[in-house]
């Protein structure tokens, strides 16, 4: 399984780690091209690679993680296929320009995302995290280190949790899409970086 990443941040990094710890391959992308991800590669190992938002976004699983004020640009361009899953790993109220915040109060950032990529299927994760807590070894002493998540597509998520369980994450699934919401910077999920009890 390929992961594409939209931005090679903390947290894209922190993610990509887990994925080739997993044996998966992933091509990281940015807005200033290949050539410029060099020492992400190197850092993340063999199985990383760099490529354009198109490679990225051509990968089976695309991993949104850019800052909120770029969204907009960056899905419009985002040649992403029918059917793809999407996590966004964004931050809603990060670096936002207040025009930006006025016109979409009362909309999740996930949500939004997803009218601007129909055919997509939208998985909200990590981003209530701190990206120290990401790149962590998820399996702790205390037990696995749960990882909420919303979507609107059950096929999409099945596959997903799949996904981050084989990384070690003990998913906890939230509901539709709208309950990203709960993850957003102004959400009672920020920063909760909770365990599941082993012992329960």
């Amino acid at each position: 399984m390929k992961f594409g990443m939209i931005g090679a941040g903390t947290i894209a990094r922190a993610i990509a780690g887990h994925v080739v710890k997993a044996g998966h391959e992933v091509v990281f992308s940015n807005s200033r091209g290949p050539e410029s991800l060099g020492d992400v590669v190197a850092d993340v190992g063999p199985l990383s690679s760099a490529g354009t938002v198109g490679d990225a976004a051509a990968a089976d699983v695309v991993v949104l993680a850019v800052p909120w004020s770029t969204v907009r640009d960056v899905v419009a361009k985002l040649p992403v296929p029918p059917g793809r899953i999407v996590i966004d790993a964004t931050n809603q109220w990060a670096s936002l320009v207040p025009e930006f915040v006025a016109e979409h109060l009362d909309t999740g950032g996930s949500e939004l995302i997803a009218s601007l990529l129909p055919g997509a299927h939208v998985i909200k994760a990590f981003d209530n995290m701190y990206g120290r807590y990401v790149a962590a070894d998820p399996v702790t002493p205390a037990g696995r280190r749960i990882l909420f998540y919303a979507g609107d597509d059950l096929d999409a998520k099945a596959r997903f949790r799949a996904v981050v369980e084989s990384f070690g994450f003990a998913p906890l699934d939230l509901g539709p899409l709208s309950m990203g919401r709960l993850m957003q910077v102004d959400g009672p999920l920020t920063g909760l970086h909770a365990i599941q009890d082993v012992s329960l």
